[in-house]
């Protein structure tokens, strides 16, 4: 025998080995429902080997041809169709490695203009060191779960772009979002995992410990982070501080009468009794609750005896020098939150969190101030007044509350609009929309639909409390519409049937990844799991599996390009047809109807959502560009639009655009968002604002939001609105623009 070497695909030769033939053999004849024996193997080993026994050198590829025709050759039609299958799931991996191989040199080579991939995340610098280490781990866990973990049938399916499989790097790691409970939290105080931090108990902590808790259960998770509730918590460190401005103003003022008073005992004391006792903080200065002054007549008398004179008037003296003290150290505590939120890191120093905050509930006196300070400091913007991106603040818009001129906390929903109209936040969740009233409980908060900030909307629950906190999406999938119109090719029943394949294809492999996450461990999620963040995780031991907590979550699966399906089925979107509006609804409630059915069969929270899915509409787009052409209305522009949007582009008023997508809310129970776009500077005529927010609210939109175009002063940084030169540097040259935000692209 003349045969010594063989040629790999990378050039290099190495000895010939009978026993690779065999073994590859064998592998095929394993996976085959026929099956040969040893004997017969060897048979088929010894027949290539004759095929290519007087060459002194042959290929790989060359082996694996004549592997392929012996099988066939010899009946064994199965088995050579599996071994063929076998060549080409390699063949795949060795392009994937290829892949993987540019995209890492793209990250370490390629300028920051030139790598539009390394941009994938808004949040995330890839720029700077971690951030590139970052990317680098998450191509490389792209890599490994598309070619050794996927099922063949998940990954093409992504592949081919009929769905985007979201966050792919973390399928063998960790799950979406949550929305944080802070007063479950903070009570009794809690541990990052580097050491326990006590309750805290001024607001200043609280604003201070919202950041760390935001920060700590990113480490444990995905997706974004939420404060469902963050008005009632902060009420809470209000309370707090206020109590102890007024011991310490209750010390400023005997000082004046006894000299040898100790500032720390007396003011132990002073707290001491004012913990049993009420004592609140009024927005109005001066005006003092009887109860409250009472009690700080009470104080005074007790400590003080007949060195006090009149306590009446030194009580609301002292009072009123409380509250302007808690007035501005909440301005600074919310002045420091929002700089926090911008400039903290997770994930090693790569990321900025991605972090949310619902408020306009709360009509405490306490609560008031924390929703208007808040609102102060983002009005007032960051260092040189650019306008912070984090956290994605969301006004929660109840009739009652806020809503109506006599509603208590009406001023500050004017006041929300006022700051919107500037900074582009808050959003605004209707609570009063039908599908949100359901769970509405009057002074429960949890009751209250929140969200996530990029639209992600959790309450129902087929397995325990229907509430807003301590919950989260698992993960989700999303369907490439226009694709599938497109294969259909306006066959309206074949489009049909795709929709039902592919949405049976993306609840599969959301059990597919479940399955892996359930077999995860508390002490895999220490903050998250570990501190009770999630519900129910509370009563679980660190080596508790956390499966059957797992249970609360939402499991979504979305969609995207509505608008260019329609065009792509009967010829107009839903802008522009009551068709299409028509089929458009029909669309939606099918993946709707769908996962009601899995939730009622299953008993999991199955969900519909209009995906957030910004970059995934421009790779689904170029997809199909490249499969089907340039088709206009379909693929002839450079994002498809996002879940059931009217396009952008379209010329149409903000009512009529508002009439027809407002509907869809009410199907995309897994989160939902609508824009209107206003010409020029809003906040010169804030009454339009808040129509069009009405008309919003009135038309039942779930979630919303105002775009305006922002400006950016090109030197010193500023972004805001610039009217005549830079109110920052008073540069008058000015570059205009709008500021491209993670979720503004619609």
């Amino acid at each position: 025998m003349k045969l010594q070497h063989v040629t790999k695909r990378s050039g290099l030769t190495v000895p010939y080995n009978q026993e690779k033939i065999f073994n590859a053999i064998k592998g095929a004849n394993e996976d085959s429902t026929e099956k040969m024996t040893d004997s017969e193997m060897r048979s088929v080993t010894l027949a290539v080997e004759g095929k290519i026994s007087d060459r002194s050198a042959v290929t790989v590829e060359e082996i694996q041809d004549i592997v392929e025709q012996a099988l066939m050759k010899h009946g064994y039609f199965d088995i050579a169709k599996k071994y063929i299958r076998y060549r080409h799931r390699h063949e795949e991996r060795r392009k994937a490695q290829k892949h993987l191989m540019e995209a890492y040199r793209e990250i370490f080579f390629s300028d920051a203009e030139g790598a539009d991939f390394k941009r994938d995340n808004a949040n995330i610098n890839t720029d700077a060191s971690m951030g590139i280490m970052l990317k680098l781990g998450a191509e490389g866990a792209k890599h490994f779960v598309d070619n050794y973990f996927l099922p063949e049938s998940f990954a093409e399916a992504d592949k081919e772009n009929f769905i985007h499989i979201h966050d792919k790097d973390f399928s063998l790691i960790t799950f979406n979002c949550c929305q944080i409970d802070l007063l479950k939290l903070f009570k009794g105080g809690f541990s990052t995992g580097h050491g326990f931090l006590r309750e805290p108990n001024s607001i200043r902590a609280y604003a201070s410990l919202a950041c760390i808790a935001i920060q700590s259960n990113q480490n444990d998770m995905f997706g974004g982070q939420s404060i469902n509730c963050f008005d009632y918590a902060m009420a809470e460190g209000v309370r707090k501080s206020f109590r102890k401005a007024v011991a310490d103003e209750v010390y400023k003022a005997s000082a004046y009468i006894d000299n040898d008073l100790d500032k720390k005992e007396f003011t132990k004391k002073v707290r001491e009794l004012l913990k049993d006792k009420v004592c609140a903080y009024t927005e109005k200065e001066c005006e003092t609750s009887e109860e409250s002054k009472n009690t700080i007549e009470s104080v005074l008398t007790e400590l003080l005896d007949e060195k006090v004179g009149d306590a009446k008037k030194l009580a609301n003296f002292v009072y009123r020098l409380a509250c302007e003290d808690v007035v501005e150290e909440t301005h600074q505590a919310m002045e420091a939150l929002i700089h926090n939120f911008n400039t903290l890191h997770s994930r090693a120093g790569a990321q900025v969190p991605f972090s949310s905050i619902n408020y306009g509930m709360d009509t405490s006196a306490e609560g008031r101030l924390a929703t208007r300070e808040v609102l102060n400091a983002i009005m007032a913007g960051l260092g040189n007044g650019e306008t912070p991106i984090f956290p994605i603040s969301v006004f929660q818009l109840k009739a009652g509350v806020n809503y109506n001129e006599e509603d208590p906390n009406y001023d500050l929903f004017v006041k929300a609009c006022k700051v919107s109209a500037k900074r582009l936040f808050p959003n605004f969740v209707n609570l009063d929309a039908p599908y949100n009233l359901q769970y509405y409980k009057e002074g429960d908060y949890n009751s209250y639909v929140a969200t996530m900030g990029c639209r992600t909307r959790v309450m129902s629950n087929v397995n325990g409390p229907e509430e807003s906190g301590s919950r989260g999406n698992f993960a989700f999938v999303t369907i490439n519409l226009p694709k599938l119109a497109l294969e259909a090719k306006g066959d309206i029943t074949e489009f049909w049937r795709l929709y039902s394949h592919y949405i049976k294809l993306s609840h599969d492999y959301l059990l597919f990844r479940l399955k892996t996450i359930s077999e995860k461990h508390v002490y895999n999620y220490p903050f998250l799991m570990g501190q009770g963040v999630w519900m129910g995780s509370d009563k679980l031991s660190p080596t508790d599996s956390i499966k059957d907590v797992l249970k609360h979550a939402s499991y979504s699966i979305g969609f995207c390009g509505l608008a260019e399906c329609l065009v792509a089925l009967i010829g107009k979107h839903h802008g522009e047809s009551e068709e299409a509006q028509e089929l458009g609804l029909k669309i939606v409630q099918h993946l709707r109807n769908a996962v009601d059915d899995y939730t009622k069969e299953e008993k999991m929270n199955w969900t519909c959502f209009g995906t957030p899915a910004e970059s995934t509409a421009g790779q689904f787009q170029r997809a199909n560009r490249k499969a089907y052409g340039v088709i206009k209305g379909v693929t002839d522009r450079d994002y498809m639009t996002n879940s059931s949007h009217v396009p952008v582009y379209y010329n149409i008023r903000a009512i009529d655009k508002i009439r027809i997508e407002a509907p869809y809310h009410a199907i995309e129970n897994a989160g939902h968002i609508a824009y209107v776009e206003m010409d020029g500077d809003p906040s010169d005529n804030i009454e339009a604002f808040i129509s069009i927010v009405r008309a919003m609210h009135d038309h039942d939109m779930g979630y919303f939001s105002i775009n305006h175009p922002v400006d950016r002063d090109p030197v010193c940084g500023y972004t805001g609105i610039i009217q005549s030169e830079c109110p920052h540097c008073h540069r008058k040259e000015i570059e205009e623009g709008t500021i491209i935000l993670d979720n503004r692209l619609i």
